[in-house]
């Protein structure tokens, strides 16, 4: 478990919290338990790294709903969910919704931890993916509004001499923008700025 990492349980029983924490913490997680989605949603931090255990039974805003309002809220932390009824239905809605994992109660110890470190592993991917994509919308940025034109004709697959056409500039002109844009971006061809465009319309 990296540095920073919190296994957040939000379950109503007390017990089953204790024991869940227990065998946690015996395993090297940091811990963090809640008794209510809203008790959770209270103390939720955007910033947060590691995954939630979510009982699908809480009372009041149950775990389902919970996941929608987190989903809604932008959470990356991935879900492994816990319920006593062994809902089918429930855990298939649960899986499309971005769940990691669904786990009927009472679960065997070894597929609780495999399930809680998938989810921490996803969450690191993820975390990795969002932090290049942000790195890479910030050099995006750092082109003047005729390099953005330039890109956008390139990525078409317009040659310099059709873009020297369509911007009114020389075709000179135009390969100094193609070496700086290359050079901001960190890439060395064409090919790689139709990738970089398919990231940044992906966010």
């Amino acid at each position: 478990m990296d540095a920073g990492e919190t296994v957040y349980i939000v379950e109503d029983d007390e017990s089953m919290r204790t024991a869940l924490a227990r065998l946690l913490r015996a395993t090297g997680h940091a811990v963090q338990g809640y008794d209510s989605a809203q008790s959770f949603l209270a103390a939720f931090d955007g910033r947060w790294a590691g995954c939630i255990l979510l009982d699908i039974g809480l009372p009041g805003m149950d775990g389902m709903a919970l996941q929608e309002r987190l989903n809604d809220l932008g959470c990356t932390l991935p879900i492994v969910f816990l319920t006593a009824q062994g809902d089918i239905p429930a855990s298939v809605r649960a899986i499309k919704a971005g769940a990691e994992d669904f786990l009927c109660k009472p679960v065997e110890k070894e597929r609780l931890l495999g399930a809680v470190e998938r989810a921490l592993a996803r969450h690191r991917r993820d975390a990795h993916a969002l932090g290049a994509r942000r790195a890479l919308a910030q050099r995006f940025a750092g082109l003047t509004a005729r390099e953005r034109e330039v890109f956008a004709l390139l990525i078409t697959g317009a040659l310099n001499k059709q873009i020297a056409d369509k911007l009114g500039n020389s075709e000179r002109t135009v390969k100094a923008h193609r070496r700086a844009i290359l050079d901001k971006l960190g890439v060395r061809s064409v090919a790689e700025l139709v990738l970089i465009d398919s990231q940044l319309s992906a966010r």
